[in-house]
């Protein structure tokens, strides 16, 4: 069953520039958003675990160390 939503101009003008072609609907845009917050999640709570492991073992290095390394 589909229903109407209300929503800021505000929303409508940032819902608008997602858009990847000019006919696609909100509804397309918004799944899009959804899909892309659960893939970065599950993603991202990965790389958060790698950085820490990489942390605990000492695989860092600090600003100064690279940029040393880089002669910048």
């Amino acid at each position: 069953m589909a229903t109407t939503i209300q929503v800021s101009e505000e929303l409508v003008e940032v819902l608008k520039k997602r858009k990847l072609v000019e006919k696609e609907s909100y509804e397309e845009v918004i799944w899009d958003l959804l899909e892309d917050t659960e893939a970065l999640s599950e993603e991202t709570l990965k790389e958060i675990a790698i950085a820490r492991q990489e942390i605990k073992e000492g695989k860092t290095k600090t600003l100064e160390q690279i940029k040393k390394e880089l002669r910048l």
